[in-house]
């Protein structure tokens, strides 16, 4: 081990390479399979002619496979003694030549066609996908490609965001260019394989936005079942639904949130007709890109120490540059706009606003068990 190797290993600096889980070599080597043909086409014709000459000429081994070798390759002749050749050798060498130039055409021919063949490309370049989505970490898995996908990729791809889309259709390739989907996979979303190509078992959750319901429920009821299988925490699923009998059933499913569509566009639309100038606040600050205001939720844990202060004592705005301006209760009641003598209960979800700096640093800070001294 060299120096610098050691160096490295000392200071943590080395990584073991993410593979994919789905290994597609096996269907790759068998694509290459007709290689192996013509490859052994030619070691016979090899140890034939190094056999021959070695007994027809006062030949060496070596002598007799050089011989061989550019006989059968028709290079040409004159390094050795072909002027002294019997006519038993001269029509050996003839038959070598003309085995070795039908053995070369058969083998180029089988190789134009592997590599010219579209299933190959398709593994490979499939094979290096999975490789760029091995090395993601806590990313979204989006399934299916339609008008709600692309909106939501776009705005993940502004807030970098890291994603998989999962689609089945042929055309996947030429739909992620025009939409600028960075990593996709072309699978039924809620199959095992799709899981294990997405690299499903380190992502933070799964995007279902069909148009279709029961295709929305085959995922959600498809992850949760893999979820259990591989042990870790629970996903968050997201999922729309047309209806409120819909968004019932998906939750009751397993679906973290869900979003009606036509009843998200009236809230919309009416908030629009109340307060004109309030989506123009909601634009600049929440929905804007790289913006310096955000909104999160901070539930508090029963071993925090702000439990039983007043919110006044926290100090948040002053400290971390948030405010908070709603507080749900773990009974479900909802206090808008706390007055600062509120005292903060367990299980309690602060609903706060700032920058994300702030937010980042009062989500860690808010669930501490001793109180910081310095925040």
């Amino acid at each position: 081990m060299s120096i610098f190797t050691r160096f490295k290993k000392n200071l943590g600096w080395e990584f073991k390479k993410s593979k994919p889980q789905f290994d597609l070599d096996p269907l790759i080597y068998s694509k290459l399979q007709p290689l192996r043909l013509p490859l052994i086409l030619i070691q016979i014709l090899m140890m034939i002619g190094t056999i021959g000459y070695y007994y027809l000429e006062d030949y060496t081994i070596m002598e007799a496979l050089f011989q061989t070798a550019y006989t059968l390759t028709n290079t040409g002749f004159g390094a050795l003694s072909e002027d002294h050749f019997k006519n038993e050798t001269i029509l050996f060498t003839i038959f070598l030549m003309f085995a070795g130039f039908a053995s070369m055409i058969f083998a180029i021919g089988v190789v134009i066609d592997v590599f010219t063949n579209g299933k190959l490309r398709e593994l490979l370049k499939e094979r290096k996908m999975l490789f760029k989505i091995a090395r993601l970490r806590k990313h979204f898995v989006i399934c299916y490609h339609n008008e709600y996908t692309a909106q939501v990729a776009k705005q993940f791809r502004e807030n970098h965001i890291p994603f998989v889309v999962v689609d089945p259709s042929e055309n996947i390739e030429d739909i992620a260019k025009e939409h600028g989907y960075p990593y996709f996979v072309k699978e039924e979303p809620y199959k095992e394989t799709a899981f294990l190509k997405s690299h499903l078992s380190s992502a933070k959750g799964v995007i279902a936005l069909s148009k279709n319901i029961s295709d929305n429920i085959t995922i959600i009821a498809s992850v949760r079942l893999y979820e259990k299988e591989i042990e870790r925490s629970p996903y968050l699923i997201i999922s729309n639904a047309e209806t409120q009998n819909e968004k019932l059933r998906l939750k009751k499913l397993g679906a973290d949130k869900v979003v009606a569509t036509p009843s998200l566009m009236a809230k919309r639309v009416s908030a629009m007709a109340i307060s004109p100038d309030m989506e123009n606040i909601l634009d600049e600050f929440l929905y804007k890109k790289d913006s310096p205001v955000t909104m999160e939720d901070v539930i508090i844990n029963d071993d925090s120490w702000i439990i039983g202060k007043e919110l006044s004592q926290l100090g948040l705005r002053d400290k971390l540059m948030v405010s908070v301006i709603g507080i749900t209760e773990e009974s479900g009641a909802f206090v808008q706009l706390p007055k600062g003598n509120k005292v903060i209960n367990a299980h309690s979800k602060l609903l706060i606003v700032g920058s994300q700096r702030g937010i980042i640093k009062a989500k860690r800070v808010l669930n501490l068990i001793n109180e910081p001294k310095d925040l």
